[in-house]
């Protein structure tokens, strides 16, 4: 019957395990263990769990259990597993499948510390990493061989928003047999139609429009029952990246409101690009929304609406971008995205300050830049505020 439901009714009500009470609201499952009636029964839960039976809460948890069921039937996915970061979902879906030797295709247009997964950490281990642009459906023709295990994408990049093509790249890396893993923050599991597309695996920062108010780190990996239990628990179980129960308990309640808030962020996001496209004190205005945009035609396909994230490009640099970030009143200064409070971040001196200036200016990552999470304020106060603080440049 769930299958049948539309997302927002799954938001509310997937995956519910009530206990002999029958409480309304999801119970927090608070445990690190769980007890035993035999020392039979123990022994055939280590060969076998069923699907309601648990061993540790760093195997799984019934609040967390309930997460993963609700978030795979929104994705559209067989399972999902429940990571203590978003990080920890990237790191573990990758990590979990490669062995040294084997081959990973990657768009370059990446979070900083996706950026440091695939650079060090599986260079590190006999991981051999090819970076292409993103956009370019030659360039991953070229990258992706018949020794290729997988490909990753940020299926809406951070923090230029170049998208990228997830079905052309998805026929090709099937071509031979390699996983597609997309990062689908950004997209958000309102919007995205990525496993529609061909994604295999799906991973989110869930501390991102999942919670939407700031209160949490996690994450999530989607995709096939068979790779989530077979490849992803057995890897996360024992390096201990798992989420925690209250965590759980926070988003699942975020779910509930999930849609709402990301199509009332996301009519904003437009309202605030259209008003500001055209502002000669900015180099320009990037909002997949927008026919400015170079994937505008694409972004209408690939997503059901253009999200809730925009960038600007002051003019005048870094100096003239922090101005107008000190000025800003309701807009906060943090790097976190996704919040129901509105934020501005300086991605060339926070989140991917760590790159080298060639590889910025390659990425569009510009000393101007500012990339703007749009929250749930009213849009004329935002827009408002925006221009008081390009005033001050």
């Amino acid at each position: 019957m769930a299958d049948d439901w539309n997302i927002r009714t799954k938001l509310v009500h997937t995956g519910s395990r009530r206990s002999q009470y029958g409480e309304m609201a999801e119970a927090i499952f608070l445990t690190q263990g769980f007890a035993y009636d035999t020392a039979e029964q123990a022994e055939a839960r280590f060969i076998k769990s069923g699907e309601d039976e648990f061993i540790y809460a760093r195997y799984g948890n019934p609040t967390v259990r309930m997460f993963e069921d609700r978030i795979a039937a929104v994705e559209g996915t067989e399972d999902a597993f429940a990571t203590a970061s978003g990080m920890a979902a990237v790191n573990g879906a990758l990590t979990s499948m490669l062995r040294a030797g084997d081959h990973v295709v990657s768009s370059r247009a990446l979070f900083g510390s996706c950026l440091y997964i695939l650079e060090e950490i599986l260079g590190r281990y006999g991981v051999n990493v090819t970076f292409v642009d993103g956009t370019d459906l030659d360039a991953w023709r070229a990258a992706v061989t018949p020794g290729t295990k997988a490909v990753f994408l940020e299926s809406v990049s951070n923090p230029t928003l170049e998208i990228v093509d997830i079905k052309a790249v998805a026929e090709i890396a099937h071509a031979v047999g390699a996983t597609v893993i997309v990062d689908n923050v950004f997209a958000t599991p309102v919007f995205s139609r990525a496993v529609e597309l061909g994604a295999d695996v799906i991973v989110y920062s869930t501390t991102k429009h999942i919670d939407g108010q700031g209160r949490a780190l996690g994450g999530v990996i989607c995709g096939t029952k068979d790779f989530i239990r077979k490849t992803v628990e057995p890897y996360l179980k024992h390096t201990g990246g798992s989420m925690s129960p209250f965590t759980a308990w926070l988003m699942l309640n975020g779910m509930q409101t999930l849609d709402l808030r990301c199509r009332a962020m996301a009519e904003s996001a437009a309202r605030i690009a259209a008003a500001l496209e055209g502002d000669a004190r900015l180099a320009r205005v990037i909002y997949p929304g927008l026919a400015s945009h170079p994937q505008h035609a694409l972004s209408a396909r690939q997503n059901t609406a253009p999200g809730t994230m925009l960038a600007i490009d002051v003019a005048g640099g870094k100096e003239a971008a922090f101005r107008l970030i000190n000025g800003l009143k309701i807009w906060k200064i943090s790097n976190n995205l996704g919040d129901a409070k509105s934020i501005a971040t300086h991605p060339a001196t926070t989140t991917h300050q760590r790159l080298p200036a060639e590889q910025k200016a390659m990425l569009g990552i510009t000393p101007g830049l500012i990339r703007l999470s749009v929250g749930l304020e009213d849009a004329d106060d935002l827009i408002a505020d925006l221009r008081a603080g390009l005033d001050l440049i």
